[in-house]
């Protein structure tokens, strides 16, 4: 049988398995019962990489069929630093996976967009899981957490997504919130509003973040940074959604 090597980002791991993405997703996610739900995301990341931080060959040997002739669903290789020791060069497709386990596959973009003016707010998913309010757009963001190794704050890799702000990244203060679902918009209003005032380029406005957030929040994509590299996973338009994966994107937003 095939093996793959997946990220896991929720929670940060690297993981061996006989199922394919979707199978794997499945499995993730809800459990080989089904007694269990949870949102996942995961790269499938290239069969070949390696890397001296993991005993990646001597998990590939335990990732065998069982007994019965069934496929190894997992063989946990990494729980720890994952993220920082896998390059943006090994990255495969992204895999955002439902709460009842639907699973959307996303490619890489071949470029990323200039910054956006505005404010942005950044969900930090691995390995750090704070929410984040911002003056930077997504390539000076990486740049302030890795390109000055100098900053008591620098990371060596960060996966993030940027979360809509609505009329929020422009008027803080007064802007309507319609449909945003973030629990104490009146605190998030606040930390923009300071980020206006203040000599600062970020802010937290939660340290205790869990890294799953609502699938439609995300504004434009998944972001992996890793030391200069920087790689964007857009999410597809809403229409697409409906029209190529409504099933996913009615569980989605659930």
């Amino acid at each position: 049988m095939e093996k793959h090597i997946y990220v896991s980002l929720m929670p940060e791991a690297l993981v061996m398995s006989q199922l394919g993405p979707e199978e794997f997703g499945t499995y993730y996610s809800v459990g080989p019962e089904r007694k269990t739900q949870g949102q996942a995301a995961f790269f499938e990341i290239d069969p070949g990489f390696r890397d001296p931080f993991f005993p990646i060959d001597q998990a590939l040997a335990l990732c065998a069929p069982h007994k019965d002739g069934s496929p190894k669903r997992s063989v946990y290789c990494a729980v720890y630093r994952v993220v920082e020791h896998v390059p943006v060069s090994a990255l495969g497709k992204l895999y955002l996976v439902t709460k009842d386990g639907r699973t959307l596959g996303v490619d890489r973009a071949p470029s990323i967009p200039d910054d956006p003016s505005g404010l942005h707010l950044y969900h930090e998913i691995a390995p750090l899981h704070p929410l984040v309010v911002s003056t930077l757009g997504p390539r000076a963001f990486h740049s302030f957490f890795m390109g000055d190794t100098k900053k008591n704050i620098g990371v060596p890799a960060l996966c993030w997504v940027e979360c809509k702000l609505g009329e929020l990244a422009t008027n803080p203060e007064m802007g309507d919130v319609r449909d945003l679902p973030y629990e104490n918009i009146d605190h998030l209003r606040s930390c923009l509003v300071q980020l206006k005032t203040k000599n600062v380029v970020t802010k937290i406005v939660e340290r205790l973040n869990p890294s799953t957030f609502a699938y439609r929040t995300i504004k434009n994509g998944i972001f992996y940074g890793s030391g200069k590299e920087l790689a964007m996973f857009p999410l597809p338009p809403v229409e697409a959604l409906k029209n190529a994966h409504y099933q996913w994107w009615r569980s989605a937003n659930m």
